[in-house]
């Protein structure tokens, strides 16, 4: 009697190709209450999915957090020293009106 063996094997490479190329979706909810009365609720979402596949399905916030590109950082410092410039242009129109004031 002889053994069979399976022609087709799974590795994990083979499963996490799959994984990244399709993506996966976890969900979970732990809710922790008391008597009936809810005290906490978690909601967990998980998305496993290669930067390709969450690009397509609209998911790139890592390009836009200044923590994790260089470019969003730059463009942050940008707007915040616009801002700045702008603030205290304000501040300078507000001094000069209060002068105004108090010279008459």
């Amino acid at each position: 009697m002889s053994i069979e063996h399976p022609t087709q094997t799974n590795s994990i490479v083979d499963v996490l190709e799959t994984v990244l190329d399709k993506g996966v979706v976890i969900a979970g909810d732990i809710r922790v209450g008391l008597a009936d009365v809810e005290l906490l609720t978690i909601k967990i979402r998980l998305i496993v999915a290669s930067v390709d596949k969450a690009k397509e399905i609209g998911m790139d916030w890592w390009e836009t957090d200044p923590f994790l590109s260089s470019k969003a950082a730059e463009d942050n410092q940008q707007e915040l020293e616009k801002e700045n410039q702008d603030l205290q242009n304000r501040i300078e129109q507000l001094e000069r009106l209060v002068e105004g004031n108090q010279i008459k």
